[in-house]
């Protein structure tokens, strides 16, 4: 299984980016799948999640509004789309999925099996 980030840049605050992740050794559509980031210092936090049932999400309060997380399992990708970025978005992010079965709705609680390597998201001035 591999997991396969892209997308990630400088980008000025108020800008836009969107990252995908490349999933090749899984069928994605039976899996759940989530974003998560990683600042300087700071802990591995959840930033959007989907599970695999019906596609309800999970968003972290600081990222409501702004970021939308997607799938195209047809293509085997996820996808995060970012807007209105700020300088405290800055985070090394990463995907990943997992297929077992939970409840609740937290879904980036979830103990996620695959990861990618990450990408670079910088947003400064």
């Amino acid at each position: 299984v591999q997991l396969v980030e892209s997308g990630g840049e400088l980008v000025q605050p108020g800008g836009s980016l969107r990252l995908s992740c490349s999933v090749s050794g899984l069928m994605l559509e039976y899996y759940h799948i989530g974003w998560f980031r990683q600042a300087p210092g700071k802990e591995r936090e959840g930033v959007s999640c989907m599970n695999n049932k019906d596609g309800n999400t999970y968003y972290a309060d600081s990222v409501k509004g702004r970021f939308t997380i997607s799938r195209d399992n047809a293509k085997n990708t996820v996808y995060l789309l970012m807007n209105n970025l700020k300088p405290e978005d800055t985070a090394v992010y990463y995907c990943a999925a997992d297929g077992g079965y939970y409840s609740g709705s937290r879904y980036c609680d979830f103990e996620y099996e695959y990861w990618g390597q990450g990408t670079q998201v910088t947003v400064s001035p």
